[in-house]
C-alpha cells in the first residue's frame, strides 16, 4: 500500500471516527481486539506476563490525578489529529513502524499482517496519540518464527516510557502507570478504553495461556498517559 493510500485511508477512519458515538467504538473494540490472540505459541517459553505490582492503583484519583508522578507536575497540551508513524519503547528495545489498521469486512480490528514481527498498528476508530483520549496501538506477541513486536509487553513496570512518533513531525511521549493482563472472555472494555479527559494511550497485545486450539486467552494492556511532547 502507498504512502498515499495510506494517508488516504487514515483520513477516511478519521472522519469515520468523528461520526461513530463511543458506544460503537467501544463495542468494536471490545470484540476486535481478540483477533490479536493468534499467536503461535511455539516459543519454549512464553512472553512475560505483568507483575502484579504493576497493575494501575485502583483507588479512586490516585492513578489519574497526576501526570509523570515524580517528575512533572502539569499534563501538556493536547495535540491535534495526525496518524501515528512509528513507537519506540527504550525498557524493551522496541523500534517499529505502525500502520494504520481500522475494521475488516466483518467489522473486526484489522491487526498488522502476522509475517512482519516488527509492525504496530494504530486502530483509527479512535483518537490518535496524543489527542484527547485514549489512542490504542496494537501488535503481535509473536508469530510463527518467534516473538514480534510486543513480545516483551508484559514486562513493562510504571515509569517506563513509550514514544510515538507522528507524521506531523511531533513525538508523543507517555509514560506507563500500569500494566495488566486480561481475560478475553471478560474483558473490562469500558475500563480500557473509555477516555480520562486527558490524552493517554493504551498497547495491547495477547498474553495470558495459551492452547493449540483457541490461542492466548488473555490480553497484556499496558495504561500511559502524555507526559512530554517533542
Amino acid at each position: 500500500m502507498s504512502a498515499s493510500e495510506l494517508s488516504e485511508l487514515a483520513e477516511e477512519e478519521e472522519r469515520r471516527r468523528k461520526r461513530a458515538p463511543w458506544g460503537v467504538i467501544a463495542l468494536v473494540l471490545l470484540t476486535g481486539l481478540a483477533l490479536i490472540r493468534n499467536g503461535s505459541g511455539e516459543l519454549d517459553t512464553g512472553p512475560p506476563q505483568p507483575a502484579a505490582a504493576a497493575a494501575p492503583d485502583s483507588r479512586v484519583g490516585v492513578a489519574d490525578s497526576r501526570v509523570g508522578v515524580g517528575t512533572h507536575s502539569t499534563a501538556p497540551t493536547p495535540l491535534g489529529f495526525s496518524a501515528a508513524d512509528r513507537v519506540r519503547i527504550p525498557a524493551i528495545r522496541v523500534n517499529a513502524p505502525v500502520m494504520p489498521v481500522g475494521l475488516d469486512a466483518a467489522g473486526w480490528v484489522a491487526a498488522p499482517p502476522p509475517d512482519d514481527p516488527n509492525l504496530a498498528g494504530w486502530f483509527t476508530g479512535a483518537v490518535s496519540p496524543g489527542e484527547k483520549g485514549t489512542a490504542v496501538v496494537v501488535g503481535h506477541v509473536d508469530n510463527k518464527r518467534g516473538p514480534a513486536v510486543f513480545y516483551g509487553l508484559g514486562a513493562l513496570r510504571k515509569g517506563n516510557r513509550i514514544e510515538v512518533l507522528r507524521k506531523d513531525g511531533k513525538t508523543a511521549v507517555f509514560e506507563t502507570y500500569g500494566v495488566e493482563v486480561f481475560p478475553k472472555s471478560g474483558f473490562p472494555g469500558d475500563r480500557v478504553y473509555s477516555s480520562k479527559g486527558t490524552p493517554e494511550l493504551r498497547v495491547i497485545t495477547c498474553g495470558g495461556g495459551f492452547s493449540k486450539q483457541n490461542g492466548y486467552d488473555g490480553n497484556v494492556v499496558v495504561f500511559a498517559r502524555l507526559v512530554a511532547v517533542n
